[in-house]
Formats: C-alpha cells, structure tokens, sequence
C-alpha cells in the first residue's frame, strides 16, 4: 500500500511539471483566494457599519474599531496585490525597475481607500433603487441584509476601482466570488452608473465593456454580453451601452460593442438584440400563441 502512495505522489507531482497550473515554488506565491474573500468581507463591514459586526457598536468605540478594520485591510490587501505585481512581472513583463511591486501596491491600497466615501454614495442610491423598485421591499435594512443585487454591485463598486487602478488578479477573483455565491456574473471591468438595481438577480451577465448609465433596472436571467470576435479583438468594445432610465425584463439578451440601448427604453422579457433602439423604445418579443382551456 505504501509503495502504491508513493506512486501515485510521484505521478501527481509529474502532472505538476507536464501540465502546469501549480502555484508558484520558487519566489512569491499567487494571491489566496481565501484572504482576499476575508478582505471583501473587511470590506463590505466598512461599507455597511453594523450589517455584519457582531461586536456592539456606539459612538466610542466605533472609530477604534474602524481604524482597526482599515489597518487591517490596508496591509492583507497591499500584501496579496504585492503577490499579483509580481506575478504580472514574471508573466507579462508589465513591471518597471522604478516602482517596486509594494510601492505599486500600497498605491493602489491608498487609492481604494480614498474612494469608500463615493463608494459607499453610490451603495446607498443602489440601496434606494432596491428599496423604490421593488414594492415587497418593507425596510431598508432588508434590502442591505438579503438582497444579493444589493451585495453584488457592492463588491462590483469595490472590485471596479481596483480594476480602473490597474491591480493584477484581485478583482476578478473578487467578482467571481460573489459571482459563485448569487449567481450575478459583473465583470469587473464594467462602469455602472448609480441608482442601479438587479431584481432577482440569479443567472444575470454583464461584460467587461458594458457601459450602464443612471437609474437602470434589470431583472434575471438578463445577458449584457458580446458578440463573437477573435481574441486579439479583446481590447476592443465588445459589450453593449445602456443610457439612462433603461429597464430590461428577465431572459433578455443584448450583444455587441455598437449596441446602444436609448434613454428610457424598456426591453421586455426573452427579446434578443444585437442592434442599437432609439431613446424610449418598448422593444418586446413576439409572444407565441396559447391557448387557455
């Protein structure tokens, strides 16, 4: 039996050098997946004080803990994006000898940090167009506490700045996290203007170079996705322009970087476009017949 264990480690590890896909056993490891969950966790604390605290908060001892919170995200966050930079440096060779990998990232950390105040302005109008866009809503407090829209373009707003920042890995480790846990798939990528709402949510798909203004609603199982195009095209828009006002029911699709959904539009459930509509269309499927008996 023994002999047979030892085997098989020696097959698993040979796998390791034929196919790849191990972490790094020389030098820096990637990102933990683990740690940077902890940090979007740190994170969604600050946003919404109290939601997820189970210490007693007041008035005294709120900014020690704050402080505490921040010190602690501030160093786990510029170590992981430590570990990205440098992993970017040995793979991509996007690195320059005059910022080192922890300078680049405690720039980052810093620019995130700067921004939670706007980031939580815009959490709260997204709370407000839950809370006015769905009459089952009762409290405020439950649209925070239960709705999975509300959560996923929080850590979208989050992950967002990250990307616009230009840190490696992190962000869409941090979408695809809560994409595994609402089924919202935002790629970090994507601008996403306030006041937004996802009713529903599950099953919902947004891309890279989506653009999504003001006051928009949609509901599940909506795709904002692109239409085929090579891989060197990747740079490119892809993904469709949604102005203003716009509320797209559930099941619909709409692909393509030219595609550009006019200021207050309504899209109506299962429609597939791939063509831009005129600023207040009611575009809607064909309903096939039924018959009631």
């Amino acid at each position: 039996m023994d002999k047979k264990i030892e085997t098989i480690i020696d097959n698993i590890l040979n796998s390791y050098s034929e196919i790849g896909g191990i972490n790094h056993l020389e030098g820096p490891n990637l990102p933990s997946r683990n740690s940077i969950i902890k940090i979007v966790d740190e994170l969604a604390s600050v946003i919404f004080p109290g939601f997820s605290d189970e210490e007693n908060l007041n008035s005294l001892n709120y900014k020690y803990i704050l402080g505490k919170k921040i010190i602690w995200i501030a160093e786990s966050l510029r170590e992981e994006l430590a570990k990205s930079i440098n992993y970017m440096c040995r793979v991509k060779a996007k690195c320059t000898k005059e910022t080192s990998a922890l300078e680049l990232a405690n720039k980052i950390v810093v620019e995130l940090l700067e921004e939670i105040p706007r980031i939580r302005r815009m959490i709260k109008s997204d709370v407000e167009a839950a809370f006015a866009g769905d009459p089952a809503a009762k409290y405020h407090e439950e649209v925070i506490l239960s709705y999975p829209g509300v959560e996923a373009i929080m850590i979208h707003r989050i992950a967002h700045q990250l990307w616009i920042s230009g840190a490696p890995l992190i962000p869409r480790i941090m979408s695809e996290y809560i994409h595994g846990k609402t089924g919202i798939d935002i790629h970090p990528g994507a601008t996403i203007g306030e006041h937004f709402f996802i009713d529903h949510g599950t099953g919902v798909v947004i891309g890279e170079t989506t653009v999504i203004g003001k006051r928009v609603k949609i509901y599940q199982g909506v795709t904002l996705g692109a239409l085929s195009v090579k891989k060197e095209l990747g740079n490119k828009k892809r993904h469709p322009t949604i102005e203003d006002d716009v509320t797209i029911y559930a099941g619909a699709t709409i692909l393509g970087g030219e595609t550009v959904i006019g200021k207050g539009s309504v899209i109506g459930g299962n429609v597939w476009l791939v063509t831009s509509v005129p600023p207040g269309s009611k575009v809607y499927a064909q309903p096939e017949k039924y018959i009631i008996r």
